[in-house]
């Protein structure tokens, strides 16, 4: 049996093929879990975010673009989303979530490739070189937009500043962590 890309199972799944829905659950439910439970500290939100996000591939027309970068970035960025939403959903109904954050005792693995696992930790010791060369308040904004999900205005009422200085400590953050990133993967 030959083995279908993730971009043609995604073809697929646009036609409705339950078939190549579960080959992609497969695949990467355990990656999605383990992303979802770190970023969300909670194994039941975990499990309701794996569901959400395969559901989400079924039910809406998301295209994956190869061309924009790996089907697992694209995925996990889809994780990232639907994780953010939910803790957005359960903050209004509770007081306090506990977050786990990434950090470098924590790398992203579920795969039965050590490969990959390698290449995942790499890029992530990569991200936390680059994630130290950040101000303080600018950490603080990449871990309270990407981490624990709060919009630019949250922050910025938080901090007691404008959403102004916010989205220019944003900007630099990202900028700097580009550039940085960009200098590491040259010197290879």
């Amino acid at each position: 049996m030959q083995t279908r890309t993730d971009g043609e199972l995604m073809r697929d799944i646009r036609v409705r093929s339950t078939d190549a829905l579960e080959q992609l659950y497969d695949r990467y439910a355990r990656l999605v879990y383990s992303f979802a439970r770190r970023a969300s500290g909670n194994e039941t939100l975990a499990r309701e975010i794996v569901q959400l996000v395969f559901t989400r591939l079924w039910t809406t027309n998301a295209e994956y673009d190869a061309a924009k970068g790996t089907y697992v970035s694209w995925l996990l960025t889809v994780t990232r989303n639907m994780t953010v939403d939910v803790m957005r959903r359960e903050r209004r109904y509770s007081t306090h979530i506990p977050i786990e954050r990434l950090d470098e005792r924590h790398e992203l693995s579920g795969t039965d490739d050590p490969e990959a696992d390698v290449i995942r930790r790499s890029e992530h010791s990569e991200v936390a070189a680059a994630a130290s060369r950040l101000t303080a308040p600018q950490r603080r904004v990449i871990e309270l937009l990407y981490w624990k999900g709060y919009t630019l205005n949250e922050i910025a009422e938080m901090g007691a500043e404008p959403v102004g200085t916010v989205k220019n400590r944003l900007h630099q953050a990202l900028k700097t962590l580009r550039r940085h990133l960009q200098s590491l993967r040259e010197e290879r």
